[in-house]
């Protein structure tokens, strides 16, 4: 097995840096993604205690109930979206594990790098994919809310 030099390893490197990148950027949108189950889990929880509060009318108890069931949903796209995403990071690692083997091994690796930067694309528009779902969902329950306030302004 030949040892590879250290001019190798320097464009070993090189070709590493857009995978290195790639994970950067996944990891801003995880932290997007973890910040957005934040709050929703945290607006759960109110409705939750809400609904355990012996105050409250039918109305209001039904208004809680459908949050909660977009909530739900949301958690639910959330949870795909950073499940994807973070398969997608663990899959650039292998991808820049398999350049280093190619070089370092001598062994051609060249369908394991395209599979693999496949499955991160694959990986990532699901994740992405995911992401605008949640981001309907919300939206949807934003728009419920203005026609809610819209219903109890006053009229002139």
């Amino acid at each position: 097995m030949p040892i590879a030099s250290s001019h190798d390893i320097v464009q070993i490197i090189q070709l590493s840096i857009a995978p290195v990148f790639l994970i950067a950027g996944i990891g801003t949108l995880l932290n997007v993604l973890t910040s957005r189950l934040a709050r929703v889990v945290d607006r759960g929880r109110v409705i939750e205690q809400d609904l355990d509060s012996p105050v409250g009318s039918g109305v209001h108890t039904n208004r809680h109930l459908a949050e909660l069931r977009v909530l739900d949903q949301r958690m639910n796209w959330i949870h795909n979206a950073i499940t994807l995403s973070t398969t997608a990071i663990l899959l650039v690692c292998l991808l820049i594990v398999a350049l280093f083997s190619v070089e370092l091994i001598a062994i051609d690796l060249s369908r394991v790098v395209a599979v693999l930067f496949i499955a991160t694309m694959a990986s990532l528009i699901g994740g992405l994919i995911s992401f605008l779902i949640e981001i309907s969902y919300a939206r949807k329950s934003l728009r419920v809310r203005a026609e809610l306030l819209a219903s109890r302004a006053p009229h002139h």
